[in-house]
């Protein structure tokens, strides 16, 4: 379970209410912030009612967690201000839940102030496709008071129905847990606290993480309670290796990290042999879009095709939360008239996110255009039909026509033409008209000498290379 929402909406009120009144609370069971998450047991009476909250910084933690592959929650809470609404950080982790592709609740907060009206934050909710149940979508909102307690058993109540409708996932024997934090203690070393997703840690077991190698000297518990394992869903803190680990790392057992590293190795080179494929739904560009004014963000937007992934949007300079975003989704960041601050500039680096930015619409748009034909080229079937060399330009009548002479096959007036320079493609536009010897003609064969004018009337230099094709299924 993991809580998400903007600064001040009371995720962290939400999460201590629901500490404090835990059966678990200052017991043996219940862990504290310091390791990044904790259990409560949501019915006294059933001792396999426990519930794991990750409590992380922010949607900093949770989003390298994801973009290292890593399934650190199967439900979501997203905590909405109800006299505040949907603000920026809501949108972000809207987009950060869905492309966890995992269920969630909304948790309206803050019923207990004066002059709320619930519906003004569920039509806000609507507007960004979040649509809850009295809305007539299947979203479950619970309106709450985390400062009171009201409609806190309620939620909890509610993840506990939704994690039993869930499908039961098979269960995996080996070790998978995921760094929540890693810090260096003055007395003790390198600790890193860790969530088990699966399997089971134990004293004295080898661990593999990002190519460090450690040995369990220790495990401990929140209290400082020395543990001999750990197993799935419990958070733990493990003594043992040398270097800080990295946010959402994955924590393997040595053998069988070492096992799957050499079956990867051997996949891989099976796919190389077999080539790119063409399957259904690969080729997507995945896009952020930042643009200086909603106007234009909306301009820019209606001119992308089906090959556009839009991984998330928004107005002013790139933020921290945007180049994370795009870590975790492996999206390029587009920016229209906006900048990348010099703080975020070095995330931009350790993340290696791709950012590019402009300040003409038609070159963002020429740019786009070019992706989108690199990407569905492979799986395109073409024929080439011939090939012609621009050897003159003229210009009459405001037409730029372009004299080539056909080297190869035919030049054929009512199929695909694509303008080379070297092997970059600079254009593909349509032939508008054509002739040879000043005659209208629909082709023009090898030897020939013709006259080409394109629609549009694009840019061409001489010795640019004319290429006849069409598509074939």
């Amino acid at each position: 379970m993991v809580v998400l929402g903007h600064v001040d909406h009371g995720k962290t009120t939400l999460l201590d209410y629901i500490r404090k009144t835990s059966v678990q609370a200052g017991e043996a069971g219940g862990i504290t912030q310091h390791i990044g998450a904790y259990q409560t047991q949501v019915d006294p009476k059933n001792p396999n009612s426990f519930i794991t909250f990750i409590d992380t910084p922010g949607h900093e933690a949770f989003s390298k967690m994801r973009s290292r592959g890593s399934q650190v929650a199967d439900i979501a809470i997203l905590v909405v201000a109800a006299n505040d609404g949907v603000k920026p950080q809501t949108k972000e982790a809207i987009a950060h839940i869905k492309k966890a592709g995992i269920p969630f609740i909304v948790a309206i907060n803050k019923i207990d102030l004066e002059g709320i009206n619930l519906d003004v934050v569920k039509a806000q909710l609507a507007e960004n496709e979040i649509i809850v149940e009295d809305y007539g979508g299947d979203i479950v909102a619970i309106p709450i008071s985390a400062q009171q307690g009201k409609g806190v058993d309620e939620l909890l109540e509610m993840i506990n129905l939704m994690w039993e409708m869930q499908e039961i996932k098979e269960v995996d024997s080996k070790l998978k847990a995921v760094v929540l934090e890693s810090f260096v203690d003055s007395h003790k070393g390198v600790i890193a606290n860790v969530l088990v997703l699966s399997g089971e840690i134990k004293r004295c077991q080898d661990l593999m993480c990002e190519a460090l190698e450690a040995k369990v000297r220790c495990l401990f518990n929140e209290n400082g309670k020395l543990l001999t394992k750990a197993t799935a869903s419990q958070p733990v803190q493990i003594l043992g290796f040398k270097d800080l680990l990295p946010v959402g790392a994955i924590v393997e057992d040595l053998q069988e990290s070492k096992l799957k590293q050499k079956q990867q190795e051997k996949d891989q080179k099976g796919k190389q042999k077999q080539g790119n494929s063409c399957e259904e739904g690969q080729n997507k560009i995945k896009l952020i879009l930042k643009a200086d004014v909603a106007g234009v963000l909306e301009a820019i937007k209606a001119n992308f095709t089906q090959e556009v992934d839009l991984i998330g949007e928004g107005l002013g300079d790139i933020s921290d939360s945007d180049v994370l975003l795009a870590s975790s989704t492996g999206a390029k960041i587009i920016a229209f008239n906006v900048n990348t601050p010099k703080q975020v500039q070095k995330l931009v680096e350790m993340e290696g996110v791709k950012i590019k930015t402009y300040n003409i619409i038609y070159h963002l748009l020429e740019d786009l255009q070019k992706e989108i034909l690199k990407l569905i080229e492979p799986c395109i079937n073409e024929e080439t039909l011939g090939k012609a060399e621009v050897i003159a330009e003229f210009n009459i009548k405001g037409n730029h026509i372009a004299g080539c002479k056909v080297v190869e096959g035919e030049i054929i007036r009512s199929e695909k033409v694509r303008i080379l320079r070297g092997e970059k493609v600079v254009a593909e536009p349509r032939i508008g008209a054509m002739q040879v010897e000043r005659q209208d003609t629909a082709k023009a064969t090898k030897g020939q000498e013709v006259a080409l004018v394109f629609r549009p009337d694009v840019k061409f230099n001489l010795g640019d290379l004319i290429l006849s094709y069409k598509i074939v299924d």
